[in-house]
């Protein structure tokens, strides 16, 4: 019996169990801990900010003390041309997305994070990674009347919520675009580690002007209820779903990790209405995702198509997508990071950040829901 068990396949399922679950576990305990209605923790940024600094330490302990991985080579003018833009934007989807938790639901939230394929594709072309193309244009506009009629569906809609939501998932499609132009054209990568070390503390100093501004001043007149472990163990979760996130990239391809964000936002949908009552989903909500997610999910399936076809024109779709399929099935190597997995990182979704799988908004350093994965830099965003 033991002989017919195939282990590699039972802990590829287990890394996406433990990724659906850290996934919905931080994006519901960072609601909880922000909404007043719960912990009353109503500072969005200075729980980013929380997230960035225990991400930064724990980095440097595993890069310059216990030495597991080693640095990159990093230039003054690689780190002040690519990281530092790179980690504004970050830090203006953290603080946009974390935002909308004090005035939307999950459940609305997790609907409008449908959009991210739409913007990062309106930002692809805008910055010229990625051309117009009817059949995708199509799909993006069925993914925005599914949003839009989901919205509509929305009983407690909040223009300030879904403002501050949208404005993340733009600021997000803008950190992945330029991710691509900035740090793959230079020949950069990036492992989650290295990413944090590198963006997480430059992250935190972008957010320190908006904390000053909006936030200290607030703070130090609240009754503040800071809790020690209600916030170590948040930023555990948090970074804990970064690494997962490393773990099932390396043992699976980007059609399984699509899968998995679908299936993990679904769950969430439905768990955040059991967990937080005020989070009703009507018909119309149901409808309009319904609806958004078609366009999503034929987006990927071009996208995916475009992959197979630039690398293997001479074997046919459906050939393709078994070998891989069974290929993934087989897998049992972890993910070892090299100069040549970057050149093939088409399973990966290639070398447009819309072809990419997008990862999640909740840990602190790998931003959205569904994955957009470019190359092996990824940081998760979701603090949000």
């Amino acid at each position: 019996m033991g002989k017919m068990i195939n282990k590699p396949l039972v802990l590829t399922y287990l890394y996406l169990f433990i990724y659906i679950l850290l996934s919905s576990g931080v994006i519901l305990y960072n609601k909880w801990v922000l909404s007043p209605k719960y912990f009353n923790f109503p500072f969005p940024i200075t729980l980013t900010m929380i997230h960035m600094g225990f991400s930064g330490a724990v980095a440097f302990l595993l890069i310059r003390v216990f030495k597991v991985v080693a640095p990159v080579k990093m230039t003054f003018e690689i780190y002040a041309t690519c990281v530092i833009p790179i980690s504004a934007f970050f830090a203006s989807s953290l603080w946009f997305g974390n935002t909308a938790y004090l005035h939307i639901s999950v459940a609305f939230i997790q609907m409008l994070k449908a959009l991210m394929p739409v913007a990062t594709f309106v930002t692809a072309v805008m910055c010229g990674t990625d051309k117009l193309r009817c059949d995708v244009f199509l799909n993006m506009l069925v993914v925005s009347i599914g949003v839009v009629i989901s919205s509509y569906g929305e009983i407690h809609f909040n223009i300030v919520g879904t403002a501050y939501q949208v404005t993340g998932i733009f600021a997000e499609a803008l950190r992945l675009v330029l991710t691509q132009v900035l740090l793959q054209k230079k020949g950069l990568t990036l492992n989650p580690i290295t990413s944090v070390y590198y963006i997480a503390p430059c992250s935190f100093v972008f957010l320190f002007v908006p904390w000053y501004l909006l936030e200290m001043q607030e703070m130090e007149v609240s009754q503040i209820q800071f809790n020690f472990w209600i916030f170590f163990s948040n930023a555990i979760c948090a970074l804990a779903l970064n690494f997962s996130i490393f773990l099932v990239i390396g043992r699976t391809g980007a059609v399984t990790i699509r899968v998995a964000g679908v299936l993990k936002d679904w769950i969430l949908i439905a768990l955040s209405t059991v967990i937080f009552p005020e989070s009703t989903i009507t018909g119309l909500n149901i409808i309009g995702y319904a609806i958004a997610l078609c366009g999503v999910v034929m987006y990927n399936y071009i996208k995916v198509k475009d992959v197979r076809a630039s690398q293997a024109p001479a074997e046919s779709i459906p050939e393709r997508i078994t070998k891989d399929w069974k290929l993934e099935k087989k897998s049992s190597d972890p993910f070892l990071p090299s100069k040549g997995s970057d050149n093939n990182s088409g399973r990966n979704g290639g070398n447009s950040p819309t072809a990419s799988p997008t990862v999640d908004e909740e840990a602190p350093l790998i931003p959205s829901s569904r994955f957009f994965y470019t190359g092996r830099t990824q940081f998760n965003s979701h603090s949000k």
